[in-house]
């Protein structure tokens, strides 16, 4: 047996691509995946309808959902809320998706990378805190020597491009290295809009980065919509295939 993911990030709903979710829609429902985790920017702007088009759609595929927050994911047109409980909306979507995965073959650890703000702007690369850090490696700890893939979900990136003289993820050299040596063996994220899978190494530590793309109207770098698809077996390789999506009509 093996376990099955689709991974989505970036749905973006507000500005969402309708064509590129259908297609996962009817990917869902001919192949019947495990689970489908999304990591992060569920929505544009946050707003509460924005919220009630992803439940929607993510209730609507009928398989266990699991959910990243990402920095599109706190509210934008209500400060209050953003400073003091940032969360709130996704908190309430994730608690209606209940998304569970029991699998023989992977575990999933969930890290923080978004803050509700930050000394830069624009507010949207990732941070990863120290206490945001601790929390993941305490969950990694408690696995101890577990013989599963162990992976590793959030939003952002935990490291630039490769190549690159500096990393947008503040903290995020030091994550990667963490949480490799602590027996992460491979960390999915988004944000970019632009899908990836590296082997990488920093500080001697060395993991295997999967970003997907964007099913929104938000391309970057002409990269088209796109999800992932994720096949893991207690003993054998985490093996990934890209799924690239028609462009939105102008």
């Amino acid at each position: 047996m093996t376990t099955r993911l689709f991974h989505v990030s970036d749905v973006h709903f507000g500005v969402e691509d309708r064509a590129a979710l259908s297609a996962v829609e009817r990917a869902v429902a001919d192949e019947r995946p495990d689970a489908l985790i999304c990591t992060g920017d569920i929505t544009q702007r946050a707003k509460h309808r924005e919220y009630a088009a992803a439940a929607d759609w993510f209730m609507g595929l009928g398989i266990p959902v699991l959910l990243e927050p990402g920095n599109h994911d706190m509210p934008y047109y209500s400060p209050w809320e953003r400073f003091t409980d940032p969360y709130r909306r996704f908190r309430r979507l994730d608690r209606r998706l209940g998304g569970v995965l029991e699998s023989d073959d992977l575990v999933l650890v969930s890290l923080k990378t978004t803050v509700r703000a930050q000394r830069r702007f624009p507010w949207s690369d990732g941070v990863i805190t120290q206490s945001a850090l601790d929390a993941t490696v305490q969950r990694l700890n408690e696995i101890g020597d577990d013989p599963r893939h162990i992976i590793v979900t959030g939003h952002h990136p935990l490291l630039g491009p490769d190549g690159a003289t500096t990393n947008p993820t503040i903290g995020g050299d030091h994550a990667f290295a963490t949480l490799s040596a602590a027996g992460a063996d491979a960390m999915l994220s988004g944000h970019v809009h632009i899908a990836f899978d590296q082997m990488r190494t920093c500080d001697g530590q060395s993991a295997r980065l999967i970003g997907a793309g964007t099913l929104s109207t938000r391309l970057r770098h002409g990269a088209p919509p796109s999800y992932r698809v994720i096949t893991a077996q207690r003993g054998g390789p985490i093996t990934t295939e890209l799924r690239e999506l028609p462009r939105p009509a102008e």
